[in-house]
C-alpha cells in the first residue's frame, strides 16, 4: 500500500500540468484524486519524509511514530481544521497544512447571495414563475430589502471580514462578535452572541468550529427575532437545528440561508417545506476556479514537503 501511494505521489508531482488541464476542462478529477489519496494510506515518499491528504477536513488516524520514522505531512483540502487534532499532530511532529485565503471570496460571496436570496425570496419567486402562478394569480408579494440592513458577523476572521466588506457595499452597518475584540476596525463590537443578534437584522455565522457547539441556540434565535435572518456559511454544529426549525415554523425567526448542516448530508426535513429558507449542499467554495486553486495548494504543499522546501500554508 505504501508503494502504491508513493507511485501516486510521483505521478502527481510529475504530471501536475496535465492534471490542471484536466481540471480546466470541467472535471473534478483533481479534487477527487486528493480525496481518494486520503483513504489510500499514510504514505512514505522516502526514508525521510511522508505525506497524507485530508479531504474536506475528514479525520485521519496517524500511525505511531518512533525516532526513526519519517516526518509526516497532513495536507487538508479545506480551510477548516475542526476534525484534525492539531495538538496531537504537534506532539507527534506531524506537519499540517490547509487551504486558506483561496476560498475566502467564494464563501463570502455566497453569504451575501444567501442573505439576498432569503430576504428577496428569490427561490420562492422563481418557483412562482415556473408554476404558472404569475399568470394565474398575478404579481408576486412584496419582500424585504437587504441594502442598509445591519449585518452582524459571528467570527471576524478572513471570511467574516470579507463578508463585512461586501455588506458595506450595500450600505449595511457592520457589527461583530469574536472571542476577542479586533484592533484596527471601526465595526461595532458586542461581547456576547446574544447581544449581537439582538442588534442586527442579518446574522452571519462565519467562525471556525471549536468544542463549543450550538452557539446559535434558542436565546440567540429569539434575540434575532421574527424579522431577523440567519445565514450559516461556517459549520453546521454551530446551530441548534431543532430550535431553528421550531423558530422558523412558529414565526419567531424571519428566515434562514444555510450552506452547512450538523449531520451532512442529512438535513432536517422540517426545513424542506418552509418558504423562508434557502438550503444549499455545502457549496461555499464550490466553483471551478476555487477548487482548482485549492487543489493546486494541496499539491504545492505536498511537493514542498517532499522536496524539503518551506510549506506554502503551514498550520503546525
Amino acid at each position: 500500500m505504501v508503494h502504491a501511494a508513493q507511485q501516486c505521489m510521483d505521478t502527481v508531482l510529475k504530471r501536475k500540468k496535465d492534471l490542471k488541464e484536466i481540471f480546466d476542462l470541467g472535471s473534478q478529477w483533481l479534487m477527487e484524486l486528493c480525496m481518494t489519496l486520503t483513504h489510500l494510506c499514510e504514505y512514505e515518499y522516502s526514508s525521510t519524509s511522508a505525506a497524507s491528504f485530508s479531504a474536506s477536513g475528514n479525520p485521519r488516524r496517524s500511525p505511531a511514530r518512533n525516532s526513526s520514522s519519517p516526518t509526516p505531512n497532513r495536507s487538508s483540502f479545506s480551510v477548516g481544521l475542526d476534525k484534525v487534532d492539531l495538538a496531537k499532530c504537534k506532539e507527534r511532529g506531524i506537519r499540517v497544512t490547509n487551504t486558506p485565503d483561496v476560498l475566502t471570496d467564494d464563501v463570502a460571496d455566497l453569504a451575501i447571495g444567501l442573505a439576498i436570496a432569503v430576504m428577496r425570496k428569490i427561490c420562492e419567486a422563481d418557483r412562482y414563475v415556473r408554476s404558472g402562478n404569475w399568470k394565474i394569480i398575478g404579481d408576486y408579494k412584496l419582500t424585504a430589502k437587504f441594502s442598509g440592513k445591519t449585518v452582524g458577523i459571528l467570527g471576524l476572521g478572513r471570511i467574516g471580514t470579507a463578508v463585512a466588506k461586501r455588506a458595506e457595499a450595500f450600505d449595511c452597518p457592520i457589527s461583530y462578535y469574536s472571542r476577542t475584540q479586533k484592533p484596527n476596525t471601526n465595526y461595532k463590537y458586542y461581547s456576547t452572541v446574544t447581544d449581537l443578534a439582538y442588534n442586527c437584522d442579518v446574522l452571519v455565522v462565519a467562525c471556525p468550529l471549536t468544542s463549543e457547539t450550538h452557539i446559535i441556540n434558542r436565546e440567540v434565535i429569539d434575540a434575532l427575532g421574527p424579522k431577523g435572518v440567519l445565514i450559516n456559511i461556517g459549520r453546521g454544529p454551530h446551530v441548534d437545528e431543532p430550535e431553528l426549525v421550531k423558530a422558523l415554523v412558529e414565526g419567531r425567526l424571519g428566515g434562514a440561508g444555510l450552506d452547512v448542516f450538523e449531520s451532512e448530508p442529512d438535513v432536517p426535513e422540517g426545513l424542506f417545506g418552509l418558504e423562508n429558507v434557502v438550503l444549499l449542499p455545502h457549496v461555499g467554495s464550490g466553483t471551478m476556479e476555487t477548487r482548482k486553486a485549492m487543489a493546486d495548494l494541496v499539491l504545492g504543499n505536498l511537493e514542498a514537503h517532499v522536496l524539503k522546501k518551506p510549506l506554502l500554508s503551514p498550520v503546525v
